[in-house]
């Protein structure tokens, strides 16, 4: 059989084509480590990716590198420095999970501290949120699960591990987390205060005043419980609290010049008008009173007993007691 010119041409564009098609498909992950046969050579090339911020590259090759040598000499190695090589690419949840598989495997490695370290600045990262790292966002305001568990991360890193080099930097973070984690629950405390729920705005001020000594939240917390008590109509506990305003904490925003308490005047109404029109129909504002106007004299167990006696009684008159209302018995 005999070929035009035209043909072959066609022919041989096919054949590249083919072949080309082959390596992109088939063959090109078979090539992308072709040349390194030990060990140190994939360390190293993983190494060089991580130094030139080719991080997603030394990802790949520190996979490659434990799945041919799981017990080689730099395996452990490579396990810790992938956590490194997560968090620079962004993937927080990766770095975290990597740095859980090296304390696992590894309790009594030399890194182990590095590994802790890891975690807790990858929740410590990871906190702000991706639109956080855009844009200034009050981190105050947003979940604190993830600066919780940074938190503990950096605890459990400063209590095995006091002497680590990272202590310092662990130490200061564990200071802004936890002014933040207050300075949370006093925003929380402060939306129950506008919607009326004053226990519940208590209970929030009063876990910060016990759990978050030092911090400046501690001074709105124990405003919270002014007001709080104020609005409960616990005056005598609400005059303790004042007390303890103005001695540790005389400047706070809450008291006026001369130490009495700034109560606030208006306060959110979460009406269902309001809501459902966007604030076009119904008022957003109320002045609520310090303390409930109406209070039960007797609590509502003993409203039940009293009338239970009322009912016996009235079952032992007679029916002349009752028609002449008690004048004949």
């Amino acid at each position: 059989m005999t070929f035009t010119s035209s043909t072959r041409i066609l022919l041989l564009l096919l054949l590249s084509f083919s072949m080309a098609g082959c390596g992109l498909f088939g063959g090109g992950d078979r090539d992308e480590f072709a040349g390194l046969s030990t060990e140190e050579q994939f360390y190293r090339r993983a190494l060089d990716q991580l130094n030139s911020n080719n991080f997603n590259g030394a990802i790949a090759t520190y996979q490659a590198l434990e799945s041919r040598f799981p017990f080689g000499r730099f395996a452990a190695q490579a396990q810790i420095e992938i956590v490194y090589a997560y968090y620079r690419n962004g993937d927080m949840e990766a770095a975290r999970a990597a740095a859980d598989r090296f304390i696992r495997l590894h309790p009594d490695n030399e890194n182990i501290d590095y590994a802790y370290y890891m975690r807790g600045l990858s929740s410590f990262r990871d906190s702000s949120g991706f639109m956080g790292r855009l844009m200034p966002v009050d981190q105050t305001k947003r979940d604190p699960g993830r600066a919780q568990e940074s938190f503990n991360d950096f605890s459990q890193l400063l209590a095995l591990y006091p002497d680590s080099p990272y202590a310092a930097d662990a130490r200061a973070r564990m200071i802004y987390l936890r002014n933040n984690l207050a300075a949370y629950e006093i925003h929380v405390a402060n939306y129950y205060l506008a919607r009326r729920a004053y226990i519940a705005a208590l209970r929030r001020g009063q876990y910060v005043v016990e759990n978050f000594q030092g911090t400046p939240a501690v001074a709105d917390g124990v405003a919270i419980m002014v007001e709080s008590y104020l609005r409960l109509g616990l005056n005598e506990l609400a005059d303790t609290s004042l007390s303890l305003l103005r001695e540790n904490y005389p400047t706070h925003a809450s008291l006026d010049n001369n130490g009495e308490f700034i109560i606030r005047t208006e306060i959110t109404n979460p009406s269902l008008l309001y809501t459902v029109t966007f604030g076009l129909l119904g008022d957003n504002r109320v002045d609520p009173p310090l303390a409930p106007t109406r209070r039960p004299f007797t609590s509502g167990s003993q409203q039940i007993i009293d009338a239970q006696g009322e009912t016996e009684e009235e079952e032992g008159r007679s029916f002349l007691s009752i028609i002449t209302f008690g004048i004949l018995k």
